[in-house]
């Protein structure tokens, strides 16, 4: 069974794009994404939130309802089962954390790239979601894991100091920028407006766009794409949703309870 990989075309076609951000494990979060029209592909935070494989299952069962692709961010500890699991889901692209340096990158690339002569990896033929019955180890099932996109978050010093040198690495196929992960790996705390912490963040995705590298900018609103837009991003992912939740229920909520003071 052959699935289009709505991230990878995007990337492919130089066309730009729109994420969101869940930890909210549940279909019906992602139904009420799809249902906005606006959301290209949603990102499960699995490296902040309880899982099951099963939760891996349904989440890209809801995304494919809606024709939108599916992101997993996962932490380093358990990549090496979850990474091939979550593809073995379905999921359309992967986002690494705590990468260092390019050997870190080619370990996680190596991991989940097809165990096939043509490219190298460890990832064999396995009877999951994505390969339904006896579909595992056909032309399809490689070129489908093959298409999975690779994403790695940029945040931490040694990784912004060696940024050319994972930018290099193929296989490669975005970056983004982490500035609270960055901040505490220099030992200094995150402020809004920091120069110093916005030259970085400038310096890593001016760089990665120079070298053919798209980067992908995480926002809260809409206002705060178009700083990213000058420096030549065009992928953002919008908000998360506990976040977006406690904000609106905090806004609203104060304001309820001086109006009723003052009655």
């Amino acid at each position: 069974m052959t699935r289009n990989n709505l991230i990878r075309e995007k990337l492919d076609k130089g066309q730009p794009s729109l994420s969101t951000r869940v930890m909210i494990n549940c279909p019906s979060v992602v139904e009420a994404l799809g249902h906005t029209g606006t959301t290209d592909y949603v990102e499960f935070l699995a490296e902040y939130t309880p899982f099951d494989l099963s939760d891996l299952d349904n989440f890209c069962r809801t995304t494919e309802l809606y024709q939108m692709g599916s992101m997993i961010k996962i932490e380093p500890g358990i990549v090496p089962a979850t990474a091939q699991r979550a593809i073995g889901s379905g999921f359309n692209g992967i986002l690494f954390c705590d990468c260092r340096n390019a050997q870190d990158v080619k370990n996680n690339i190596r991991l989940v790239k097809p165990d096939h002569p043509d490219f190298g990896g460890l990832h064999g033929a396995i009877t999951r979601r994505n390969a339904f019955m006896s579909q595992s180890g056909s032309d399809d099932y490689i070129n489908n894991m093959n298409s999975v996109v690779l994403a790695f978050m940029i945040e931490k010093k040694d990784a912004v100091d060696n940024l050319d040198e994972i930018l290099a690495v193929p296989g490669v196929d975005m970056i983004q920028w982490g500035p609270a992960d960055y901040c505490m790996s220099i030992g200094k705390r995150r402020t809004a407006n920091d120069p110093e912490l916005q030259a970085v963040e400038k310096k890593v995705f001016t760089t990665a766009i120079s070298n053919g590298i798209p980067a992908r900018a995480e926002i809260e609103t809409a206002d705060q794409a178009n700083k990213y837009l000058d420096m030549g991003v065009r992928h953002f992912s919008l908000g998360i949703d506990l976040r977006i939740l406690h904000s609106f229920c905090k806004s609203e909520g104060e304001k309820i309870l001086k109006a009723m003071e003052e009655h």
